[in-house]
């Protein structure tokens, strides 16, 4: 696996960018997972973000470190869907929560697992990496 592939399955917090209705970036820190080349996120439908994604599927992201040397990111571009299948949103869900919580019996694990009812998927199109 090279160093970016690692680095985006092992960093906890992506900036996610999706474009609202009046075409004003809306940027957020989720949570996320990076497998098989694409990133997942779970969120709920009445979010803002899963709002824009359904009327614009581009967006923009950025997963960085470092404020000191090294310093490493990787942002990129891509195209959103959104996952409403109950089943395959709660598989990857639990997946993602997997990745924060030492149990998923932890209440908030379990609440926000409770609120997650869609899951966005990108597929990146474009990336960029830097490092120093």
């Amino acid at each position: 696996m090279n160093r970016r592939d690692e680095f985006l399955k092992t960093q906890k917090i992506l900036h996610l960018t999706t474009i609202g209705s009046s075409k004003t970036p809306h940027i957020v820190p989720v949570w996320y997972m990076y497998s098989l080349k694409k990133i997942y996120i779970g969120t709920n439908t009445k979010t803002q973000k899963a709002k824009n994604v359904m009327k614009n599927n581009k967006v923009a992201f950025c997963v960085d470190v470092g404020v000191k040397s090294p310093i490493y990111g990787v942002m990129g571009q891509g195209n959103a869907n959104i996952i409403l299948e109950n089943i395959r949103v709660t598989q990857i869900a639990k997946k993602i929560l997997a990745r924060y919580f030492k149990s998923m019996q932890d209440k908030s694990a379990i609440e926000l697992l409770d609120n997650t009812n869609c899951i966005i998927e990108i597929i990146p199109e474009k990336l960029s990496v830097w490092s120093y």
